[in-house]
């Protein structure tokens, strides 16, 4: 769904939900081996020149557009934002970005559901 080039993923759910696993997951099968961890208050973390992710929980998307932090988005690579929103999704798809929305749901047993979009 995404080109080899990269795109933006945007990842939504609950606390716990398994966002920054995915992106874990995501660099291992790259071959990078780097510790992923959530940039609740570093807001980006940079893995190799491949993957950047974001994490706009604590600070908005508001915070996010006013650092510049868009223009980021344009870079090769893959982006990962955690807690994105649909005023996000909007942005990016009226920029011509190629966007992938992730959407997970943690059952009560524990295992997840992804219900996966994409914007383009």
């Amino acid at each position: 769904m995404l080109p080899e080039s990269g795109g933006v993923v945007l990842l939504c759910g609950d606390l716990s939900s398994g966002k920054t696993t995915l992106v874990q997951t995501f660099v291992r099968s790259l071959g990078i081996d780097s510790c992923v961890t959530s940039p609740t208050f570093s807001l980006q973390h940079c893995y190799e020149d491949t993957v950047f992710h974001y994490d706009i929980y604590s600070k908005g998307v508001e915070h996010f557009i006013s650092l510049g932090l868009l223009e980021e988005l344009e870079r090769d690579g893959y982006h990962f934002v955690e807690w994105a929103d649909d005023k996000l999704a909007k942005l990016l798809q009226e920029c011509g970005l190629i966007t992938l929305l992730i959407e997970i749901e943690k059952s009560i047993e524990g295992s997840r559901h992804y219900r996966v979009s994409s914007y383009a």
